[in-house]
């Protein structure tokens, strides 16, 4: 599938390189301190963090990720859009970033610190950072398996070139660097995946034509869930349980890498926007990579089922020729980036500010933790490289993805919910509740991979580790919380629900209020959901 990149292609790429590294040089000197390399020193429109906020999703994840999934699961891959991302970045929005932003945290670990213990914020800050290094090599993988499938350029080249640019970006501007880069590095997604989904609607015969070439099961969101030939294999309600109120809200609302650019917003109305914003882009994305993945599966069979990550590519290799694949390739190179850069910034925040500064070594000048955040710059993004090799023994991206989000994300989110809505939580059951949601994932991982727990998929699999981890975590937490002393209300305060504290002074018009961006989006993803049933 190898294709051969004419002028015009390099320089629609090499222009692209030079658009991002000058971003970077250009903020090179306004990097003065820690808080304006790691935090950009809240001074960003919800209109610019929102797009981030979007774009920092949009790594191999939203692109190879989905649209593999699309190709493997069919329509049931808008499960992850509309049950698995859309609820909880409301959530996030109207509640969560409240407490965040508020209260000065400069993490989510830190926010757990300060709710709890140094226990448990040791243990998310640690769980995290790995999480980050991990992920950023997911990018760094789909970077490398594209290029060499579509260019012939060798996986170690291709790893080392992506790393490169992205540390020396992330290196002189800092996020916001990142952010900025995000900002540009959406348009040029929409602008260079779009034409694959009507080129190949054309082909094979139109949007009925699609659906007529599918198997039925592929054909459907809800419809048929865990029903004979269901590609997914699990039941609606582990769907909704698993995804829904267990992985996605653990994600989208603890996931420092998306609520630092929350953070990085001028205000707290600008901060609690910013998911909102990037909520409306997030629902329509199916209409990118689900339907290109089952394209994918008619046009191309033979490929596609040997290695699902290769849906997008081979659409690329089919209907891009000089020029327009030009601005696929440069397209990808963008997802991989902000995925990459996303990762990168949130890891040498969480090293810099919650393991070093907090535990290694405390009371140094602001420029010695500013030297440390770029030396983490340096150390992290080679950890990802090295951790790029690991995807190799999987054959779909997302299956990956998914495991590590489910073992060493979704486990905590229970000891926030908790802790953020009730006040009885302690430290100790906030601590222990998070190590049995770690347990509890864990076993049912190691139950799956030894064969005493069988499912249809391995997707399947990581839904029901999200909910051993959610069912083992609540448990330890709501035992501990009535069978240890309960926390001084005073070192709470602001950092549990209380709706006396709520109550704003309103300042702008009802329609930009994030109140009103969440009901737009609520109606809209109900309506797709009824649709597309």
């Amino acid at each position: 599938m190898l294709i051969t990149l004419g002028p015009l292609d390099f320089a629609i790429i090499l222009a692209y390189f030079i658009a991002v590294l000058t971003v970077g040089y250009r903020l090179k000197d306004k990097m003065k301190t820690s808080s304006d390399f790691l935090l950009s020193n809240h001074s960003l429109t919800h209109w610019i963090t929102g797009v981030a906020f979007m774009s920092a999703n949009l790594g191999a994840l939203e692109i190879m990720g989905h649209t593999a999934n699309g190709a493997k699961y069919g329509m049931r891959t808008n499960h992850w859009y509309w049950i698995g991302a859309i609820p909880a970045m409301v959530f996030l929005g109207l509640f969560m970033v409240r407490y965040y932003y508020s209260n000065g945290a400069r993490s989510v670990a830190e926010y757990l610190r300060r709710r709890y213990d140094y226990r448990a914020h040791l243990l998310n800050a640690s769980s995290f950072a790995v999480v980050t290094v991990l992920m950023s090599g997911i990018d760094m993988f789909a970077f490398a398996v594209v290029f060499r499938s579509m260019l012939g350029w060798p996986f170690t080249v291709s790893v080392l070139l992506a790393s490169g640019i992205v540390l020396l970006f992330v290196f002189w501007g800092g996020l916001s660097s990142s952010i900025y880069n995000e900002f540009l590095q959406f348009f040029l997604i929409i602008l260079g995946f779009l034409p694959l989904t009507f080129l190949g609607l054309r082909e094979v015969g139109g949007w009925h034509g699609l659906m007529a070439k599918m198997p039925e099961q592929y054909t459907h969101t809800w419809k048929g869930m865990a029903a004979a030939g269901d590609p997914l294999g699990v039941p609606w309600w582990v769907m909704v349980v698993g995804l829904g109120m267990c992985a996605s809200p653990a994600y989208w609302c603890t996931d420092y890498l998306l609520v630092q650019r929350a953070l990085a917003a001028k205000n707290l109305s600008s901060a609690r926007k910013t998911p909102l914003v990037a909520a409306l882009p997030k629902m329509l994305f199916p209409f990118l990579v689900t339907i290109q993945g089952m394209i994918a599966l008619v046009v191309a069979p033979g490929v596609v089922k040997q290695d699902y990550n290769l849906a997008l590519p081979t659409l690329m290799g089919r209907y891009y020729h000089t020029g327009l694949l030009g601005l696929g390739i440069t397209a990808l190179l963008a997802s991989f980036m902000s995925g990459m850069a996303g990762n990168i910034t949130a890891f040498n925040t969480v090293f810099t500010y919650d393991i070093y500064q907090t535990y290694l070594a405390k009371s140094r000048s602001d420029q010695h933790y500013l030297r440390v955040g770029k030396m983490a710059t340096i150390v992290g993004t080679t950890l990802a490289c090295f951790s790029s090799y690991i995807v190799l023994y999987f054959n779909n991206l997302m299956d990956y993805m998914q495991l590590i989000g489910m073992l060493f994300i979704s486990p905590f989110f229970i000891a926030f919910l908790l802790g953020m809505f009730w006040k009885r939580p302690s430290a100790t059951a906030g601590f222990w509740g998070m190590l049995a949601g770690l347990g509890g994932a864990t076993l049912q991982y190691v139950l799956y991979r030894v064969g005493v727990l069988t499912y249809t998929s391995p997707m399947a699999s990581n839904m029901w580790t999200a909910v051993w981890g959610l069912a083992a975590g609540a448990v330890v937490i709501v035992t501990l919380s009535f069978t240890t002393p309960a926390p001084d209300p005073k070192s709470i305060e602001g950092f549990v629900y209380d709706p006396s504290r709520l109550k704003e002074k309103r300042t702008e018009p009802w329609y930009q209020t994030p109140v009103f961006y969440a009901a737009v989006i609520i109606a809209v993803a109900v309506t797709l959901n009824w649709v597309f049933a």
